[in-house]
């Protein structure tokens, strides 16, 4: 039976849950684009140290770090829904009450809380959506979480340098994240439980009943729900034998794209300066414009370039404008300006995978909890390289600080060739058992493009 019939979903159920859960993704970009932006003002406001800016600007990187792997753990356990409204609510409150702190203590812990938010944000949101989505599509889908973030950042900056402008205070532009926090928590209202976990936990009737109402009649067959097994949530299972190495390449891929991203955002004033252009909010809105389009261009093609394609190409491209731009400095503006471009374009297109891959790869009693480790080991490469930058900038110049960059990707790129599966129109009850030779679940040479 051709997986299209479940074409018969509700097109209106299927566009609110994916902009239920992108905006969700969203709000993370969000958050940090308005703080990126605010922090020299608190920085002048509180009198802060040099400590306090680094701990302002790493406590919500601290809560993903706790928070995706224990609400990811918790959804696995208890269902996907309850968080999926009770973190939102959290995230509309936390962020409200920026707007009335009175002193860094207070900031950093709401900023701490944010993190834990956003953290169960990231583990749920990939969680529920794919596990609700017809396999055909569902990688666009799941893209479309990336360019949500991305699309989050860039507006969050835009609004916070006019807010500033307009003399409104550093405390309420942070607690703007409580307005699209506020809409994304009406979209979710009344959203079903993930059938697919009811499936795994032997609720097959109740399963059944949501895929009836929202999903269409085909679409427990199609996307081969009765395969489902009710199995017991331990989180030390991510380590097995038959899983430790999907646990290992979603935490090293992720981690090897999160880490030098970061050089985009230290390096952008300078690569713009060369080329006369010495405005830091126009190096940022265009460095970010950028890296929105590599997103959406990532979203337009996955499903005909195939996942394990689009992370190998997007390593490839990382690994030589960062080495071009690394050893060959004083190369024409135009040159310096093209790989800066292309670095921050392509791993823009490959964070996309970030939102896919993981969601793909572990079974559903595990879904959540090894999509939340592979966040918190991202967050693990985002405040290494928010650290260690100026640090290797300061002690060995920035050209090798950008060869070290093509050396993460580097080991990215070798993780992906040995572990990466391509799980292009597999169900997600078969995506698990798809192997790194580009093989599908049945052990049958899988055509990614289509």
């Amino acid at each position: 039976m051709s997986a299209q019939k479940s074409g018969s979903a509700d097109k209106g159920f299927l566009t609110r849950l994916t902009s239920a859960t992108a905006f969700g993704e969203g709000l993370d970009g969000y958050d940090l684009g308005a703080i990126s932006v605010v922090l020299p003002f608190i920085t002048k406001d509180f009198g802060l140290s040099a400590v306090q800016q680094g701990l302002i600007a790493a406590s919500t990187l601290a809560g993903i770090f706790f928070g995706a792997p224990i609400f990811g753990y918790l959804t696995d356990r208890f269902g996907r829904r309850k968080i999926f409204i009770l973190d939102l609510i959290a995230f509309v409150v936390i962020g409200l009450l920026q707007g009335f702190v009175t002193n860094v203590t207070q900031l950093l812990i709401l900023r701490l809380l944010l993190g834990l938010a956003i953290g169960a944000e990231y583990a749920i949101g990939q969680t529920m959506l794919a596990e609700m989505v017809p396999r055909e599509g569902r990688g666009r889908r799941l893209s479309s979480l990336q360019v949500a973030w991305y699309g989050g950042f860039l507006l969050s900056v835009i609004i916070a340098y006019v807010l500033h402008s307009a003399g409104l205070d550093w405390r309420w532009i942070l607690a703007t994240s409580a307005i699209p926090g506020l809409a994304t928590l009406l979209l979710r209202q009344g959203l079903p439980e993930s059938p697919r976990w009811l499936a795994s936990q032997g609720k097959e009737d109740e399963a059944r009943e949501i895929v009836a109402e929202h999903l269409g009649e085909d679409y427990y067959e199609d996307e081969d729900l009765g395969g489902e097994t009710e199995s017991e949530t331990r989180f030390a299972d991510l380590f097995r034998a038959d899983m430790w190495r999907g646990t290992t390449f979603a935490c090293v891929f992720f981690t090897c794209l999160v880490t030098p991203y970061f050089a985009i955002f230290t390096f952008a004033p300078t690569v713009f300066a060369s080329i006369g252009i010495h405005d830091a909010k126009a190096s940022i809105i265009g460095t970010n414009s950028v890296a929105f389009l590599g997103a959406l261009a990532g979203m337009l093609v996955i499903e005909k370039v195939g996942r394990r394609s689009l992370l190998l190409t997007s390593f490839y491209v990382m690994v030589v404008t960062l080495a071009v731009l690394g050893i060959w400095g004083t190369a024409p503006a135009v040159i310096l300006l093209a790989c800066f471009a292309g670095f921050a374009f392509f791993n823009a297109v490959s964070d996309d995978l970030t939102g896919v891959y993981p969601a793909e790869i572990f079974p559903s009693e595990l879904r959540g909890s090894g999509v939340g480790l592979a966040a918190a080991a991202s967050r693990i490469g985002a405040t290494a390289g928010t650290f260690l930058l100026p640090i290797g900038i300061d002690h060995f110049g920035i050209g090798p600080s950008l060869l070290a960059g093509a050396a993460i990707c580097v080991v990215g790129l070798v993780v992906t060739h040995l572990w990466a599966p391509e799980t292009t129109d597999l169900s997600l009850t078969k995506t698990g058992e798809a192997d790194p030779s580009g093989r599908d679940g049945d052990g049958n040479a899988a055509d990614s493009a289509h």
